[in-house]
């Protein structure tokens, strides 16, 4: 029953979401075909809104979005206007013409994926030791240089990590390519760009779990049952010290997933994030709203496999 309620709150949150994102990049200034990005006639401008049905009003828009708009066909006759949410048919991109938007994102998704997979093993890897690092030498210099590593890194945004390591790492030293993606070490710079901030939180989350859980009873208990500090440290203190991190993980994989559009700006990866800039910037109203609803299923999703994560650990959530 906690799976199939948390379940359900999945689909009115997703619609509110759409909706809020359809309505709002409609009432923003400035159009897909306006004179200043695109000159033509408007003549060729009304044949256009026509084609894409922007000539229609807001509502009729929305219903035709989601696939619940009913017209009379040739024959005079009522019938539900083709395409819509419901088919899964999220309509034409109206900057790539001749595109549809789920073709662009089954294209760019697989890139962003992959990247943002990448930079999760990277934080998780970068953050999970130094924060126990920090912890266990609570105090001393390992403490001071973790933590000041850490906070830097939080401190330091991906748009400026981004071109510092193209400077020095490709352009200077020669050792990764300057940009764009298919080999293993076109990944290495985005990745590390994407994810050291990740990385930097990470690090803060493991150290104060684990200051937590050396105070807990569990850990004193095993210390005193004769433990080695090894033992104490790996098996008992660290699964206890890295559950801040487990419920951060959900939320940090989505942004990592999804909020990848400057860093693949900046190395010219052929992402989503790309078409998400590109799109906002053309006003592409069908392509914004669908990668919108993409990006608030996989922060639900995600969430909602943390929280179940969680509800296994800890029986007493699922009770709440």
């Amino acid at each position: 029953m906690y799976f199939l309620r948390r379940l359900l709150f999945l689909f009115p949150l997703t619609l509110v979401i759409v909706t809020l994102a359809f309505f709002l990049v409609r009432v923003a200034p400035g159009g897909p075909f306006d004179r200043e990005r695109r000159p033509a006639s408007p003549a060729v401008e009304r044949a256009l809104a026509a084609k894409y049905h922007l000539d229609e009003s807001l509502i009729s828009q929305y219903l035709r979005f989601l696939g619940l708009k009913w017209e009379r066909g040739p024959d005079g006759a009522w019938r539900r206007a083709p395409g819509g949410l419901l088919t899964g048919d999220l309509g034409l991109s109206l900057k790539y013409r001749n595109h549809t938007v789920a073709d662009i994102i089954r294209q760019g998704l697989p890139v962003s994926l992959a990247l943002g997979g990448l930079a999760f093993l990277f934080a998780m890897g970068f953050g999970v030791p130094i924060g126990f690092l920090t912890a266990v030498r609570r105090g001393g210099i390992a403490d001071w240089a973790g933590s000041l590593a850490a906070l830097l890194v939080i401190c330091v945004p991906a748009f400026v990590i981004g071109p510092v390591l193209i400077l020095l790492l490709a352009l200077r030293a020669g050792w990764f390519p300057v940009g764009l993606w298919g080999t293993p070490a076109h990944a290495v710079l985005p990745m590390i760009a994407l994810g050291l901030y990740f990385g930097g939180r990470v690090a803060r989350l493991t150290r104060e779990g684990m200051g937590q859980a050396l105070q807990s009873e569990f850990v004193r208990t095993a210390q005193a049952k004769g433990v080695g500090t090894a033992g104490v440290l790996l098996r008992h203190a660290l699964p206890l010290g890295v559950m801040p991190v487990v419920s951060y993980s959900g939320p940090m994989l989505a942004d990592l997933l999804t909020g990848s559009f400057v860093v693949e700006n900046i190395f010219q990866i052929p992402g989503i994030g790309v078409f998400m800039v590109n799109s906002s910037l053309s006003r592409d109203y069908t392509m914004v709203v669908g990668l919108v609803l993409l990006y608030a299923l996989l922060l639900l999703v995600l969430n909602l496999a943390v929280d179940l994560a969680y509800s296994l650990l800890d029986p007493r959530v699922r009770h709440e």
